[in-house]
């Protein structure tokens, strides 16, 4: 009786040490292919929760820069602010940007409407806490008519060909529409633009200083 209680213990013993070794392979093996399968998705959990403590970056167009080229700006040449082009307050795009100040940087494109003046501001005192905005001009295009810029239209920043001005006296000019609807009537029309006043044709009138490459303006009377 000893012997074979002895006999079955130690059975007993066998069963239960390999019920414990295939308990201890069975999850084992488990988790291995467990872990093989979130090794491949673990990968995106990881990427959303990195994507959780990212902070988001500042989308491109409205608000990723202080009136960047293709941003609109709302009405208001002294006091404006920047708004989403697609908003109901938009009302100029912006066509050029340039730091520093107007009379010493790039001259604006020909079809500008008119220029907005941004003043320098610190990184403490930007509204969003970003970033300082270093003084620069902001070349703008209204969004619908009229549009001052275009040839003849009696405004814009700068005097291009197709635009009529008048004689303000001491010698200098100023745009004015070449329909006539304007306070002053044309006077003169520039039909022409060259890098010199010997190329201008032999009906000119008036030299007008344009700027750019081609700074001299032939002119005739209207």
């Amino acid at each position: 009786m000893r012997k074979r209680s002895a006999v079955g213990v130690a059975c007993a013993l066998l069963v239960l040490l390999a019920a414990l070794l295939t308990g201890c392979q069975s999850p084992s093996g488990a988790a291995a292919e467990e872990d093989g399968r979130l090794g491949e998705s673990g990968s995106s959990s990881a990427g959303r929760s990195a994507e959780q403590v990212t902070p988001p970056t500042r989308p491109a167009g409205y608000g990723a820069v202080f009136l960047g080229v293709d941003e609109c700006s709302s009405f208001g040449t002294t006091s404006f602010t920047e708004v989403p082009c697609t908003g109901e307050r938009a009302a100029a795009r912006v066509v050029a940007r340039h730091d520093g100040r107007v009379g010493d940087g790039p001259l604006c494109p020909g079809t500008t409407d008119f220029v907005l003046h941004i003043s320098e501001q610190s990184r403490t005192s930007d509204e969003d806490g970003d970033g300082a905005i270093p003084q620069g001009y902001a070349c703008m295009r209204n969004l619908a008519p009229p549009h001052p810029g275009d040839p003849g239209g009696g405004g814009g920043p700068r005097t291009i060909v197709g635009d009529c001005v008048y004689g303000s006296g001491d010698g200098q000019v100023r745009e004015t529409s070449c329909d006539g609807k304007g306070q002053r009537k044309p006077q003169y029309e520039v039909t022409k633009a060259v890098d010199k006043r010997a190329r201008c044709p032999l009906s000119t009138a008036l030299y007008v200083q344009l700027g750019g490459e081609k700074p001299v303006g032939c002119a005739r009377p209207v």
